[in-house]
């Protein structure tokens, strides 16, 4: 008896270190348009100026380079601990590009699109770096595409905060649960002026069981991209027709200029166009109440 007790004793810490391995552990993979564009706090040296866009525009789209992916604690049934759905894949990258692209295509005032390959973006490259891209596309606007995915597979409510170009996001997760961030941050590059941002959210409620939960998680994962990449779409038509508006209303924000043979305007007018017009309307009611008189 004594000899099992004193087997009990020393196998207890074991036991507990098992226990805690088997119910924590988290998956974190992200890129971030915080980093690439400001790293270190940059933005506090960047001053954006007026953007001056030139109609009809020629956007590239593209993913922010990725960070390294985070895992915090361990499942020793899973032998190397390694579960979870990790960072996008370039065949998933590639779809999710291309949805955004669509957004951008159904604009009278966007001339072309270019999806560019994330290994043209450096990490920490900054606005010198859309500099380059700028030079070698031939672009004048850029969409920044960035993810945050985190699956939780811990007993209880966690809680993260996803940091994204204007601010903070916090979401909540319980056992399994595979939460999503997408967001697309339109960029003038000339200006290195934020012309506006969409973002897209999506949790996904997972209930595996030990033995099918890396498959479980992998699935998971991606179902959670396609769903937030769907809400991040809705929103990026939104946040499209809302810039439109806002060039009307507020047009010294946005100098709106025309290329040579172009005369669409994307739903825009210049602002010496409309004064034209109200002087020809004012001149033309003033000549009618004269004659009348």
């Amino acid at each position: 008896m004594k000899n099992i007790k004193l087997t009990f004793f020393f196998l207890l810490p074991l036991l507990v270190m098992f226990l805690a391995g088997c119910g924590t552990h988290q998956t974190r993979a992200k890129s971030s348009v915080v980093d690439y564009l400001y790293p270190g706090g940059t933005e506090k040296i960047v001053t954006p100026s007026i953007p001056v866009l030139t109609l009809p525009l020629k956007v590239g789209i593209a993913f922010v380079p990725e960070q390294k992916t985070e895992r915090r604690g361990a499942r020793l049934w899973s032998g190397s601990g390694v579960v979870g759905g990790g960072a996008l894949t370039s065949a998933k990258k590639s779809e999710l590009l291309e949805t955004v692209a669509a957004n951008f295509r159904e604009l009278d005032f966007v001339s072309e699109i270019e999806v560019i390959p994330s290994e043209y973006l450096t990490h920490n490259g900054s606005f010198s770096n859309l500099e380059q891209i700028k030079t070698m596309y031939g672009i004048d606007v850029i969409a920044l595409v960035s993810y945050d995915q985190v699956q939780f597979t811990d007993e209880g409510l966690l809680s993260l905060t996803y940091w994204t170009i204007v601010g903070a996001y916090v979401v909540s997760g319980e056992k399994n649960d595979t939460s999503t961030m997408l967001d697309t941050v339109v960029y003038d590059i000339k200006s290195k002026k934020m012309l506006f941002r969409a973002p897209g959210t999506s949790l996904v409620e997972g209930n595996a069981t030990p033995i099918n939960l890396s498959e479980e998680l992998r699935a998971d994962s991606i179902k959670s991209f396609e769903e937030a990449a769907v809400k991040m779409s809705e929103n990026l038509n939104t946040q499209l027709s809302n810039f439109k508006k806002k060039i009307k209303r507020n047009p010294e924000q946005v100098k709106i200029v025309h290329s040579s043979g172009y005369s669409g305007g994307g739903g825009t007018m210049g602002f010496l166009e409309l004064m034209f017009l109200l002087l020809a309307f004012s001149a033309k009611k003033y000549l009618t109440i004269k004659g009348g008189s």
